[in-house]
């Protein structure tokens, strides 16, 4: 186990070193071996969800043809944000393994305790003004899944 956490927290410090993001990394292992490896490309490439654990859950998904990580392991340098937390749930590993914690993250800048507060408001009290609209209608897009016989669930 020690191995795969040594391999997230160098690739994190590669990471910083060579400028492509921020200092976190993520390895996900199979069966003893890794499938799959992410670092923080945020800045790099413009895309905000480009975090370590998305982009390696990204590539151990295509590499595995699933879209679940049945029997792996994800080893994160830093405990994962609360987006990163949620597409580890939606991916279904057998395990989480975190270095850094959140505190350790937000004293050097990337506190995302707000999320967490934000995600308990009324739609209205959010920082980002939040409304709902025309749910009627996209009511026929669940009504559709629900009565299709072929639907893949998850």
């Amino acid at each position: 186990m020690n191995r795969f956490m040594q391999r997230a927290i160098a690739l994190s410090i590669e990471n910083i070193r060579a400028g492509r993001g921020g200092p976190f990394a993520c390895v996900i292992v199979r069966d003893g071996r890794v499938i799959a490896e992410g670092v923080n490309c945020v800045t790099s490439t413009n895309d905000p969800t480009a975090h370590a654990e998305v982009v390696a859950i990204r590539e151990a998904c295509r590499k595995m043809c699933a879209w679940q990580l049945a029997g792996c392991d994800i080893y994160t340098s830093c405990e994962p944000c609360p987006m990163c937390l949620g597409a580890i749930y939606w991916a279904r590993p057998s395990r989480l393994f975190f270095a850094n914690t959140a505190q350790d993250a937000a004293a050097i800048g990337f506190d995302d305790h707000f999320i967490y507060e934000q995600l308990g408001l009324e739609h209205n009290m959010r920082s980002i003004p939040t409304a709902q609209l025309m749910r009627e209608e996209a009511l026929e897009a669940f009504s559709l899944w629900n009565s299709m016989a072929s639907k893949v669930e998850y």
